[in-house]
């Protein structure tokens, strides 16, 4: 069970026992008050795919690398250029592909600096930083886009209200960090000593990582799977990873701009659309445009399908080799320890082992020729047969053999597009319908009442600051009990929405300052809290921590708990603090409304 079938499984439990019927699977995927799923999740895959291909060109990397050269070997330094770099860079294109290509780039540079004992300090600086950005913008983050649809925000006006307390968080967060939670020389020497690139691969043209078996023996799927590699064979391959970075020009150029436009556009209609009252779907500009970019990378694919190709069988043929001649060496090793077991031993018995040895050697020898065999058989189906000879048996056709070289093929024919489809986030759509189904079922079933009556006290205990600093403790907890931060928004939003009702039922009006007050210490709280206390709070980190795990960097629960509290402490308390002070300013005590909010 996993975040996607449990809660599948319960809604289909509760439809099982008619405890929720047609209203609620309705409204938890068409809409009701604001908040329309399937916009959200269009919105948010499409958007999702112009920036995973932005990242697939190799831009990202390759922008990690020049901060790597602008920061050089001065530790202080090349940390604040890469504190600064996935801040800003998180703020325009979202924190998945942040994630995907940033976190490899640091286990990468960590490893080849030999006095980095652990890449703690580095990669939960980028985990935080990610998710601290990821507030500004509506784009960055499906919560925000629940948020805004809940409550009618425009984009604009979201971003207006979020952004001083996020780039204050981020200022005061680096000292912390740097002085307090990391300030150790194992962790962020001050002069980091890392290695050279050699000659011959400094003047070696970068290979598409895209591409299946681009490096052959050395592909980085397959030291992913290998833990027992050769080390210093992985500190050089780590060392050409980050100074020597493949870059698609075209592809980057094209897909930075597609993104831009995006963006603009997206940001100019909702602020126009929303303020004449007739709001239209969000996804009717990003689908166009991640469609656009889909056949670019379509096309880009097909017009180099010959280099491709080829790049991808060279590398297939070698990683095949070094299997076979890694297997031979493991079975000529273990050949060795039985023969010096069997005359270390000492038996009555010599003739039954002198013939068990016999067996033994014969044994070794057939299954020396095996490999050669098997080896035979694969060169005859990547080329053609000599003359002179019969060609070799071919295997039997299946549906799964088929399915599994359709997929190779389209590999090697469209990697850029292989690699977006792969890393979509399309788990998280089954996921976000089920839990707005959920929360939609608490909404009719009475409980968000419930929940909303309780705040609806508290706030009236506590006023203003109580709602702030109320909303963003309990956003912070529920997102590592109530379905990630995205599930989280979901249950929040819809009690907002009736304590709203609650209030307009009473004839009493929420003030402003407390209203806008309660929304964005919410969506403060539900973008921080990603890295609060465990990995499944964000979708994001149990991303973070599969990469990790396939760079052969662990990270255990607690561990990830106990680093990420003082950073989660700080950083609230200040976003919080910020945004008091903020809405004192520029709000008063009238009652709100939402078209401008």
């Amino acid at each position: 069970m996993d975040f996607i079938t449990a809660p599948l499984i319960a809604d289909l439990f509760l439809l099982a026992i008619s405890a929720i019927g047609r209203q609620e699977v309705h409204d938890g995927t068409i809409g009701a008050r604001g908040i329309e799923p399937y916009d959200i999740m269009l919105f948010f895959l499409s958007l999702a795919y112009i920036a995973i291909s932005v990242d697939a060109s190799g831009l990202i990397r390759w922008l990690a690398f020049k901060v790597l050269q602008k920061g050089g070997k001065v530790g202080h330094r090349l940390y604040f250029y890469l504190y600064a770099f996935f801040f800003s860079l998180t703020a325009f294109i979202g924190n998945d592909p942040i994630i995907l290509s940033g976190t490899a780039f640091l286990s990468y540079m960590t490893r080849v600096s030999s006095n980095i004992k652990h890449p703690r300090a580095w990669i939960y600086t980028q985990f935080a930083v990610a998710n601290i950005a990821s507030t500004i913008l509506v784009s960055s983050n499906p919560t925000n886009l629940v948020l805004a649809g809940a409550f009618g925000v425009r984009f604009i006006n979201y971003t207006a209200n979020v952004i001083v307390p996020v780039l204050v968080t981020g200022i005061v967060l680096f000292p912390f960090l740097l002085y307090i939670i990391f300030h150790d020389e194992s962790l962020i020497p001050a002069s980091i000593k890392m290695e050279d690139l050699p000659e011959e691969l400094k003047n070696k043209k970068p290979v598409n990582p895209n591409i299946p078996y681009a490096k052959g023996e050395n592909d980085e799927r397959e030291r992913e799977k290998d833990p027992n590699t050769d080390e210093e064979e992985d500190k050089k391959l780590s060392l050409e990873e980050i100074l020597n970075p493949f870059l698609d020009k075209k592809g980057a150029i094209i897909g930075a701009c597609i993104m831009a436009v995006t963006l603009i556009t997206v940001l100019a209609l909702n602020a126009s659309t929303s303020s004449s009252g007739h709001p239209r779907p969000v996804f009717w500009v990003t689908l166009p445009a991640a469609v656009v970019l889909f056949c670019v990378d379509l096309t880009f694919g097909w017009l180099n399908r010959k280099e491709t190709r080829q790049i991808a069988h060279e590398g297939r043929q070698r990683a095949e080799l070094a299997q076979a001649e890694r297997a031979e060496v493991r079975r000529k090793s273990i050949a060795q320890v039985d023969g010096d077991a069997i005359e270390m031993s000492e038996s009555p018995h010599s003739t039954y082992a002198s013939d068990e040895k016999a067996f033994t050697s014969g044994a070794a020898s057939s299954s020396a020729q095996a490999p050669e065999k098997t080896q035979a058989f694969d060169d005859s189906r990547v080329s053609p047969p000599e003359e002179g000879k019969a060609p070799q048996a071919k295997q039997r056709t299946t549906l799964v053999s088929l399915v599994r070289h359709s997929y190779m093929s389209a590999q090697e024919t469209f990697p850029t597009t292989m690699t977006v489809f792969h890393h979509l986030p399309l788990p998280l759509v089954p996921f976000a319908f089920c839990m707005f189904v959920l929360v939609q079922a608490l909404v009719t079933k009475g409980w968000v009442p419930v929940f909303a009556y309780g705040w609806d006290h508290w706030v009236e205990k506590t006023g203003t600051v109580g709602a702030v600093g109320g909303m963003g403790f309990v956003s912070v907890i529920l997102c590592n009990f109530a379905g990630t931060n995205i599930g989280t928004t979901i249950l929040i939003s819809r009690v907002i929405q009736a304590w709203q009702e609650i209030h307009k039922q009473n004839g009493i009006p929420i003030s402003d300052r407390t209203f806008w007050g309660t929304v964005y210490s919410m969506a403060i709280g539900v973008n921080y809290g990603a890295f609060s206390l465990a990995f499944s709070a964000s979708l994001a980190g149990m991303l973070w921590r599969d990469i990790l795990a396939r760079k052969h960097i662990r990270v255990g629960g607690l561990e990830f708990a106990r680093v990420n509290l003082p950073i989660i402490a700080i950083t609230m308390v200040v976003g919080l603090t910020v945004l008091i002070g903020q809405i004192y300013i520029v709000r008063g005590e009238g009652p709100y409304y939402i078209a401008p909010s």
